[in-house]
This record gives C-alpha cells, structure tokens and sequence, in this order.
C-alpha cells in the first residue's frame, strides 16, 4: 500500500495536482503553452503505466520466444524430445526438432515455439548445442551427417540399459563415432515428466561431464537458465557412473534394510517361541491370536534400540583402532567404513521402529481381545470381593514408561528432523554435531529407560529360563547400548582424551610433535590444565562422534 500511495502522489506531481482535497478548486493553467504542457505530461504518465517498471532478462515461462532467440536443435521424437522442447520454449529459446519421418509425428504434440523437421535440417538450424535423444543403437544412423554436426556440442541424454559396467559409455562411443563434435554428458538423470513439470518442486541436480571445457560450461549454462542446479561431474570417463544413477535403486539403503529386517526377523522369531509355541506345548494356551498385532509389538522396540546402538558403537570402535595404531592416517577396515557409512539409514529405521512400536500400542485398546481381558479382570475382582486394585508400583513404573517413551521417540523426531538436507544445511558445524550426537545418546538413554521400566518388576524372572520359558526379550536387548553409554566415560580419561586428541590433529605417536612453549609451568599451569580436561569432557563425546551422526 505504501508503494500504491506514493506512485499516486507521483502522478499527480507529475500532472499538477497535489494530495490535498482543498486543491481539487486551483485555479486552471492560465496560459494555452501551460495547458499544452501538462495535457503532454498526462500523455507520457499514461503511456508509462502500461509498461512494466522492471524489465524482464528473460522471457516468462508460456510466452513464443522472440525472432532473435538462440535455436536449439534436438534429434530424436520421443517422449523426452517433446517435454525438452517444451521447457526450452517456455524459457525463450527456440527449437528445432529434427526426426526420421516428420511426416508420421503430429506436430501438436510439441509446443508452438518449435519446428518439427527432419534431422538433417535440425542440425543445419541449430545455433551450437543439439540435444540427442534417441536410443545407443540408434547412434550409427547419424554417421550420415557427420559433416554438418562438425563444431557442434553434442548432448547425450541417453541411460544405461543395465548394470553390466560395458567397456565404454554411450557418450563415449558418441564421442569416438563423432571426433569433430563435442559430446557432453548430461539430462539423463531428469525424466520426461519431471522436465514438463519444471524445477519448481524440489532439488533437481544435474551431473554434467565432459572433456570439452567451453561446451561443458555451456551446457552448464544452459542447464541453470531452465532452473535447475548443475554439477561439474568432471570428464566424459565418469559418464559411466552418470548414465547408471538412474539405475540404481537405494544403494545406501540395502544393507541398512536388510540388516533392521533380519533383526525383525530374528526378535519376531524370539517372541513367537516364548510367548505362544512354548506355552501351547507345555499348558495348551493357545495365543497365536497374538501373532498380527502383540508379537508385532513386542519386537519393534526390540529392533528399534538395537539400531540405535548400532548407530553410535560404531564410533567408539573407530576411537579404538586410533588409540591403538597411534595414527589417525592409516584407514578403517573395509567392515567399519561401511558401518560407519550406514549410520544415517539405521538411525532413520530406528525412528521408524520406534514410530511404528507407538501407533500399534496406541491400537492395543482398540482389539476385541482387550475388551474381552478388561471384563474378565472386573469379574474376577468383583468375584474375589476386592474393592481397590491400586497398587502403587504399577502406577509408577507406566507413568514412568509411557513418559521416558514419549520423551525418546520425540528427541528422535528431533534428530530425524535434522538429517534432511534442507534443514542440516542451515546449521553450523558444531549446531549439527550437538544435535545429532548430545540429543542422539539423550535419545539412546531413555530408550533403555523405557525398556528397563517396563519389565522393572520382573528383571530377575525374565532373566531366569526355566524348562518351558526363555529370558525376556524386552531386557537383554538393552544391554546392546551399554557400550555406548559406558565407552565415552572411559574416553574422557585424561590420559585418553589428550592422546586421542593428538591423534586426531595429526600428532600422532608416528608424526613430529612440535615443541612446546618456553617458559616455566608451575603449579599455576597444572590447574589450567585440569580446567581444560574438565572441559574437555563433554566435548569428547561429540568429537568421538564428530563423524558419527545419528541420522
């Protein structure tokens, strides 16, 4: 309203009029030169409020591009063809689509902005950059026009057929069947229907590679025009891994999943022999009722803290093999890298678990058996004639369960939360370390409080088999992160924390230490040197987990 407001004062500056409503009876211009002055005002006045007050660089997107746009061409009809068409028209290019048989395309199926012709005309149109999409094997029928497409950057948007890893890439048998053009790498990883829909809902990189500096930072050019962020992926030699992203389904996620569902697997197995065939053998209950929803429910707490201790042990295991090799400069084993490469997914399945764990216990109530336990409960108390059933432990120990739960899956929504990309990239270095490293062994600790409050009353029965019983699932599952909670108290020793901090500033047993400061260090310098291991104590469980996020 503000820029409203002042735009009318200007035009009514501009014409001779003021803001004021006692001036609408000023007397009138009292010569013809000033009448024809301000009706030449007026007329300049009216005319700019037609234009736009900021000039646009490029087109909007919908609007025919200009007669003096760049022309891209683009060899191919298919899907792909049309949708990148459609894209570089409505950002202001112009296209000529070059095809086999432009007789048998209809010509409505791409934008008005573009041309539909033949290829070889395609390619006598087109500016500098042509785009090939069509099929690998279709490569050699473009050998006819190895003249024209001389000078010309060539850009493959063609995908591997399968993982097989073949000698040479598509781009690179495009670049050896056409040495007088320049192939770039890139487009691949869009489909058709995200390049009709725009770069408007998300983060769409696209890895571009090629050996060709100038026609590389074109592409890259060109790539940042249509809204999307391009990635430098180097030279044509990583084409091979560019054209097989598309392929692959989750690679970070496999051994994640499949280690959370063998522990599913493992614990729903567990449950099933103590809760239900162990007690149909030897008493004849039946309880395999339990199966869809109970069972479910006692193992996915189970699998949820075993997970999650999994995602800080395998930092202390690091800090170990540091202290012991003196170096931090020889690398992992090849197990421990990839554990420690893993942490993020398990920490994600361990919200996941434990997320699940609170809608079925939600939905306990909610089953016809629950009814049917609750009356035969009232029958019998109204049968053995007792008139209060309070028992103070049991409040307790549910108050205490349900309240170190809620506590714990809300510090892992936390945690959850911060793994995103958007959100990570908003916060510094040690924002990040505190978060997923102070809030990760707070959320790990009232795991294990949940675990143990609900079987307080029963630890040494649990822990003690008999003939037909096994221990408790729901307690020796919380010794799995008692490593992780006792470890970083060892560590904080001093004589472990100073070492361990050495070796990880690269003055390790094996590298020269520089020598220290002159001067004396009494009793003065001891203290400050207690002081800084004080405070150090904290800050060695987050740089024990510096590289050991949650999720």
């Amino acid at each position: 309203m503000f820029f409203v407001g002042a735009h009318q004062e200007y035009l009514k500056a501009a014409v001779g009029g003021t803001s004021r409503t006692s001036d609408r009876h000023a007397p009138l211009p009292s010569t013809v030169h000033e009448c024809r002055w301000t009706r030449r005002q007026q007329a300049v006045m009216h005319s700019a409020m037609h234009e736009p007050l900021l000039a646009a660089e490029v087109s909007e997107p919908g609007s025919r591009p200009g007669p003096g746009g760049p022309v891209i061409g683009i060899i191919g009809s298919g899907d792909f063809s049309r949708s990148l068409a459609t894209r570089l028209v409505a950002n202001g290019f112009r296209v000529a689509v070059g095809s086999r048989a432009p007789g048998r395309v209809a010509s409505a199926a791409f934008p008005a902005g573009a041309e539909l012709c033949s290829q070889g005309e395609a390619v006598q149109r087109a500016d500098r950059l042509l785009f090939v999409a069509v099929y690998p094997e279709h490569y050699h029928s473009l050998l006819g026009l190895s003249q024209q497409l001389q000078g010309k950057v060539l850009v493959d948007v063609s995908n591997a057929s399968s993982l097989s890893r073949p000698e040479q890439s598509n781009a690179e048998r495009l670049a050896q069947l056409f040495p007088q053009s320049s192939v770039v790498k890139g487009f691949n990883v869009l489909s058709a229907w995200a390049l009709q829909a725009g770069a408007h809902d998300g983060n769409r990189q696209v890895p571009i590679c090629s050996d060709e500096a100038d026609s590389k930072a074109a592409v890259l050019q060109l790539a940042r025009r249509l809204g999307y962020s391009p990635v430098d992926a180097g030279g044509l030699c990583a084409a091979r891994d560019v054209e097989e992203a598309p392929l692959v389904l989750f690679p970070s996620w496999g051994r994640p999943v499949l280690l959370t569902f063998l522990l599913f697997l493992f614990f729903y197995g567990y449950n099933f022999l103590r809760h239900i065939l162990l007690p149909f053998l030897d008493q004849g209950e039946n309880n395999f009722y339990q199966l869809p929803l109970v069972t479910v429910n006692e193992t996915l707490p189970a699998v949820a803290i075993v997970t999650l201790a999994l995602v800080y042990l395998p930092g202390l295991v690091a800090a170990v093999f540091q202290l012991a090799r003196g170096t931090k400069y020889k690398r992992f084993p090849g197990w421990l890298d990839c554990w420690l490469c893993a942490r993020k997914q398990l920490g994600l399945l361990s919200f996941l678990c434990a997320g699940l764990h609170a809608v079925y216990s939600m939905c306990l109530t909610l089953r016809s058996a629950a009814g049917y336990t609750l009356l035969n409960t009232a029958y019998q108390q109204v049968k053995t004639g007792v008139e209060n059933s309070w028992v103070e432990q049991l409040v307790w120990r549910s108050d205490l369960y349900l309240s170190c739960g809620i506590l714990g899956l809300g510090i892992l929504a936390v945690l959850a939360v911060t793994s995103l990309p958007s959100v990570g990239n908003a916060l510094n270095w040690k924002e990040f370390t505190f978060v997923q490293s102070g809030l990760g062994y707070a959320a790990l600790t009232l795991s294990v409080m949940h675990t143990l409050s609900s079987s307080a009353g029963t630890l040494p029965s649990s822990l003690r088999p008999t003939v037909t019983t096994l221990p408790g699932c729901t307690c020796w599952p919380s010794s799995c992160p008692a490593p992780c909670l006792v470890g970083p108290v060892f560590l904080a020793l001093p004589c472990l924390m100073f070492r361990l901090a050495k070796i990880r500033e690269g003055l390790g047993v094996h590298t020269h230490t520089p020598p220290k400061p002159s001067g004396a260090r009494g009793s003065w310098g001891r203290l400050g040197a207690m002081g800084r291991a004080a405070r150090g104590v904290f800050s060695l469980c987050e740089s024990v987990n510096s590289t050991s996020s949650v999720l």
